[in-house]
């Protein structure tokens, strides 16, 4: 990572790896990050069909291709130079954009606009700006590089969880076909009747390969809900077995035609290319499926470290698929038209008894191959909705420990019945391999572009050595590009179709996002109206403390004036909060809470940013409202003890801790323990419902796990900021209430097809989205949901 990133550590921090905790993570990057890459000799050389393949040398330049593809793409490209590219341990496409985003002025999300407001409260700047350069000013400059970035940034998104639908079923289809075989062989052994045999061979391959591979792929979909920590211990071991026998399977074939390791020679891949056809060109998009799951080794880069990943790479999947694919080609060629099946790994087996045991090996690893792709696509779901660009979706964190391992119900199922769908209606591993193989160079493709600015613009090399990687990786996948797009009629083309589904809605959510945002911010009404209101124009002040939720930093939402004008009440303690993604993975605990101060005094009206990363969990928090008392506790005596530092006219804002712990200023105690009289609130008190809500006082929400009380009198604390604060908790034992807009898009008449439509896309998605905007465990009782017409 680049030194320059040091500073970031405000915002995350990251621990000194042992080799101890490297060997562990290691043995559980296998069965999640390369168990599709390990499972790729099922269907890479046996989508091949030997009809197309002229000779036996052809063979060995295929296999030429895929031992240079191997070693340039995962090894060289991925292992040694895109994971050094990590954002603060996470990796994916979004993180390279976020990288980008924070190195240069290219941001489009709302979020990237106030974070530069925010930011610069802190006295450490986390997104410090590189010295200028011509790259840097040319991309800053025209608009239009900014929407190029943002779309390969939603492209490479889209790509990763299209190959999170077709591996699966590419995967298991190819298992469940060689089981197919293996019945078949095992019935010839006792009946070796011809006919016999051909009415077996008929009835399994109506009734076997396709229902057992959903029944498989609806237990693997099901597994998903105990995390990516648990399936991983159970996953390694099957990769293990399977790599070693796999590797044995291979060497074995490699003494017996020794020939083979001639082909690493590259003059073979010169000899395909110099006398190339159509024909031929199409085999290099099965060569393509050779090096399938590679993205997953930066894409899961979160769920575990660097040194796991490339170690695991570099020490055993690497070596592993050479021998094994070395001893598959060797077998193929010297076997060429003898069998329609004799492209197949299962074929390759000295004996039948072993291929009887590798029919049961592969459909344990066609599950694990799945599983990595199933899990880079929960990262990227999760990256693309904390950034603004996919609808919310309900996100559970699997594990305490490592912020990236998560699992996404809603998705989940979605690419379940996406995944069954496609296998049902393809039904045939060539046309699943070819949509496979599309999706995955695209997804390359836009991580080596994106990569080749994260280059120029973040490491500050020359654009000479951007340019380079650019051209000599580029180059390298746009020749497989264009030979997948030969197969675009042959199963490609469904890849295009889900790609256009999953770009609309993201497109789509982008826009109603930001659309909203810019309305708030036009619409928001000054500070002063709020604070000029008085008694005696009608406003009257009600106990308890209220919490209103906004996009926008500065001013007052528009959908709380509208109350006021409906309703003019409200609360004696005011809080408006404002949650803003930062282009960053994490924002530690102690680098997340922004307070100001709105007006005098003597209004008590507060501001509060809650900033979080791409990968926190911020939705989750039972202790939210505890945790923005006490920091606005903290902040009212750091501003007793400094007045000249808040003079602006809406308070300058501090940088604050979350943690609700025992200090100087509240003292924070469970609910029910029996403390000296200076607490102010009684055990086991409920939340009353606010005036505003319901005024019946026997209306209760759920009780508080946290009381306050204030610490015994002491020189250090003067009379008024000890009056402050004890306002603050009787007005917290008074009850709480929480206001959230409730929008509602319509579109400006005389408004273009394509607005109208981006915009009718949101409403639905909106109306549909199964998480609250703000799910932070609000009791019902005591939410107010106020709506307003946003005309865009």
């Amino acid at each position: 990572m680049d030194p320059s990133l040091s500073s970031v550590s405000i915002l995350y921090g990251s621990k000194k790896e042992t080799w101890r905790r490297t060997i562990l993570l290691s043995f559980q990057t296998l069965g999640v990050v390369y168990g599709r890459l390990s499972t790729t000799p099922l269907y890479a050389f046996g989508s091949i069909h030997p009809h197309n393949v002229k000779s036996d040398q052809q063979i060995y330049e295929l296999f030429s291709f895929a031992f240079w593809t191997l070693t340039i793409i995962p090894l060289l490209k991925y292992a040694f130079i895109v994971l050094k590219a990590d954002d603060g341990g996470e990796g994916g496409t979004f993180a390279l954009y976020s990288l980008l985003c924070r190195h240069a002025k290219v941001g489009l999300l709302p979020s990237d606009k106030s974070a530069t407001e925010i930011m610069h409260h802190e006295e450490r700047t986390a997104s410090k700006m590189k010295a200028d350069s011509r790259a840097r000013r040319v991309i800053e400059k025209h608009k239009s590089s900014h929407y190029l970035l943002l779309f390969l940034a939603l492209l490479g998104s889209c790509m990763i969880i299209c190959d999170g639908v077709f591996t699966p079923a590419i995967s298991v289809l190819s298992a469940t076909s060689t089981l197919r075989r293996s019945l078949s062989k095992l019935v010839y052994q006792f009946n070796s009747s011809e006919n016999t045999r051909h009415s077996v061979d008929k009835y399994l391959t109506k009734y076997l390969p396709v229902p057992a591979a959903c029944a498989i792929l609806v237990s693997l979909f099901m597994l998903q809900r105990y995390g990516t920590n648990k399936i991983s211990f159970i996953f390694a071991p099957i990769v293990v077995i399977w790599l070693m026998f796999i590797s044995g399977m291979g060497l074995y074939n490699i003494i017996c035609y020794p020939k083979i390791l001639s082909a690493i020679s590259p003059t073979y891949m010169f000899r395909f290319v110099k006398k190339i056809d159509i024909t031929s060109w199409k085999l290099l998009s099965s060569i393509v499926l050779c090096i399938a799951g590679s993205e997953a080794m930066f894409a899961d880069l979160g769920h575990f470290s660097k040194r796991s990943i490339k170690v695991t790479f570099v020490f055993l999947i690497y070596p592993a698929l050479v021998l094994c694919y070395a001893g598959q080609a060797a077998f193929v060629s010297h076997h060429l038209g003898t069998s329609d099946d004799v492209a197949h790994l299962s074929e390759s087996l000295p004996s039948i008894g072993l291929q009887h045991v590798f029919t049961v090996l592969s459909l344990f690893a066609s599950l694990v191959g799945s599983q990595a792709t199933i899990t880079a696509s929960f990262s990227i779901i999760n990256q693309c909705q904390a950034l603004g660009c996919f609808p919310r979706v309900k996100v559970i964190h699997t594990s305490d420990k490592i912020h990236g391992q998560v699992y996404i119900p809603d998705s989940n199922w979605i690419l379940m019945v996406l995944s069954l769908a496609i296998l049902i209606g393809f039904h045939d591993i060539s046309a699943l391999g070819n949509a496979t193989g599309l999706a995955i160079i695209c997804g390359m493709l836009v991580t080596t572009c994106l990569m080749s600015l994260v280059i120029a613009l973040q490491w500050e090399k020359t654009v000479f050595l951007s340019a380079f990687f650019l051209l000599f990786f580029g180059s390298i996948e746009a020749i497989y590009l264009s030979s997948c797009f030969l197969n675009f009629f042959k199963g490609a083309w469904c890849l295009l179709v889900l790609s256009s589904i999953f770009m609309i809605i993201m497109i789509s959510w982008h826009y109603g996002t930001v659309k909203k945002y810019k309305f708030d911010v036009e619409n928001k009404v000054a500070v002063n109206w709020l604070t000029d209101l008085s008694p005696g124009l009608g406003v009257s002040r009600v106990p308890g403390i209220g919490f209103i939720y906004t996009d926008i930093v500065a001013g007052i939402p528009a959908f709380f004036s509208h109350f006021i004008t409906n309703l003019p009440a409200f609360h004696e303690v005011l809080i408006f909060v404002s949650f803003k993604s930062l282009p960053v993975p994490h924002v530690s605990q102690n680098g997340r809470y922004l307070i100001g101060r709105i007006g005098h005094k003597e209004y008590k009206i507060y501001r509060c940013i809650v900033r979080y990363g791409y990968r926190d969990n911020v939705r989750d928090t039972d202790d939210f409202e505890d945790q923005i008392i006490s920091s606005i506790g903290e902040f009212i005596a750091r501003e007793d003890g400094d007045h000249e530092t808040f003079t602006s006219p809406e308070g300058r804002m501090i940088l604050l801790g979350s943690q609700v712990t025992e200090g100087n200023v509240l003292i924070a105690v469970p609910a029910g323990s029996d403390h000296s009289e200076t607490a102010v609130s009684v055990a086991d008190i409920e939340t009353q419902r606010s005036p505003l809500l319901d005024p019946s006082p026997a209306a209760s929400a759920k009780k508080k796990k946290v009381r306050f009380m204030l610490p015994p009198s002491s020189p250090k604390m003067n009379p008024s900021l000890r009056k402050e604060l004890q306002e603050l908790v009787d007005a917290r034992e008074s009850g709480t209430a929480y206001f959230i807009g409730q929008s509602h898009l319509s579109v400006r008449k005389g408004s273009n097809y394509m607005k109208q439509f981006l915009v009718m896309a949101y409403v639905f998605l909106d109306k549909n989205c199964r998480e609250h905007p703000v799910a932070l465990n609000i009791p019902h009782a005591a939410l107010l949901e106020v709506g307003m017409v946003y005309t865009i």
